[in-house]
């Protein structure tokens, strides 16, 4: 446990500055964490309810209900386009402990798991709790933080796993097909499992969302992680899956006994209810990211010190700071201490986003609109400061 962080910041001090300062009263506008505006719709709290009352609040099938198995394979056939039934799913508690259960089936203590930088914060501990050893694979700023084939092939050798994101938390970039066909081929040339974790599914903008699970000869070597927290705003419900190949799956149902003992009936009920609504639910929980991503767009337009990190899903922007002679840390100091806006560091991300900047697109438009503006000028301001002096 105490080898799951490193020692020094872990670049969230802005974040918990923060939090300390609306504590104490301040108007504080958060664009951290990816924490929807909306909560979870009254329709699912009711099927929940529904559920609980008529008695499903016992002991539920550990690898999860049938009826949520099944909602979830052919969500997954539909999309991907792959062969999916109930047997090739485990419905966890949420998307983070589907990471670290498919990372414990595909890893020995001491094998070498890749993952890429930047990073969701959690990856490089969760590796490691799993006794492994974690190594990231830089992704660049300069070819959009997509995985190069180079970069791929240099650190695969004598690794075990590689954990993949797309639509991607923090940049927002989406792997194009020319990257999938990269990692595709890097997992088969060295005998990889590949985890590729696509709670961001429902938040594509522009380009298509790929599952490589959907790639030639990837499916028996790839563990998908799916959620219903992204996708339909249930963050708080902490309700998950793994798709994979059976014999994986029989495996990770005997390990989730002896861990979490699967996930509340009532809540799965509510979960297969929300599925059954199709893709129109899905559309209104990520409607909001869309129009603030356009919002941003606009007004990234009317300059041209910050560059974007092309947004083409999820609910963050990534912006490039380095203009301002600042790190991504110093400028999120300054821009919180100087007008109340909090936002996440890309040294939070890891290395490869240094003076780069995580906005989360998750307050009220207006609110969204005016926060992205004064962040723009407080930039030009620093920059024209720098240049008087």
């Amino acid at each position: 446990m105490t080898a799951l962080t490193g020692d020094g910041s872990d670049g969230w001090d802005v974040f918990y500055k923060a939090r300390a300062l609306k504590k104490q009263g301040h108007p504080i506008i958060e664009l951290t964490i990816g924490e929807h505006d909306i909560r979870t719709h009254m329709d699912i709290l009711a099927a929940m309810g529904r559920s609980a009352r008529g008695g499903h609040t016992g002991y539920a099938a550990v690898p999860g209900t049938e009826g949520l198995r099944a909602a979830v394979a052919r969500r997954i056939e539909a999309q991907s386009g792959v062969r999916t039934t109930e047997d090739n799913i485990l419905i966890t508690p949420g998307g983070q402990s589907a990471l670290f259960a498919a990372h414990m089936a595909v890893l020995n203590p001491g094998d070498v798991a890749l993952y890429c930088d930047p990073y969701y914060a959690t990856y490089p501990g969760t590796l490691r709790g799993t006794g492994a050893v974690d190594r990231a694979i830089p992704c660049d700023p300069a070819h959009d933080f997509q995985p190069r084939a180079t970069y791929l092939e240099a650190a695969a050798k004598g690794a075990r796993s590689l954990l993949v994101n797309s639509p991607n938390n923090p940049t927002g970039v989406v792997y194009d097909r020319a990257t999938w066909q990269a990692i595709a081929k890097t997992c088969i040339t060295h005998d990889l499992w590949l985890i590729s974790d696509e709670v961001y599914d429902t938040q594509v903008w522009q380009g298509k969302h790929i599952s490589p699970r959907s790639l030639p000869d990837m499916q028996e070597r790839t563990l998908v992680i799916g959620s219903m927290s992204k996708s339909h705003a249930m963050t708080g419900s902490r309700i998950g899956w793994i798709c994979g190949p059976v014999p994986v799956i029989e495996y990770l149902t005997n390990f989730a006994t002896h861990t979490t003992y699967g996930v509340p009936g009532f809540i799965q009920d509510a979960a297969e209810f929300a599925l059954s609504q199709g893709q129109e639910l899905e559309d209104e929980v990520a409607a909001p990211f869309r129009r603030r991503r356009r919002i941003a767009l606009d007004l990234l337009t009317q300059q041209n010190l910050v560059r974007a990190v092309p947004c083409s899903g999820a609910m963050y922007l990534m912006l490039d700071m380095r203009a301002t002679g600042l790190s991504g840390e110093a400028f999120a100091h300054a821009l919180l201490d100087a007008h109340q806006i909090a936002v996440m560091p890309g040294e939070s991300f890891g290395q490869a986003a240094a003076g780069h900047i995580r906005v989360a697109m998750t307050v009220a438009d207006d609110q969204f609109s005016e926060a992205l503006a004064v962040l723009l000028s407080f930039a030009a301001e620093i920059c024209e400061n720098k240049r008087r002096f």
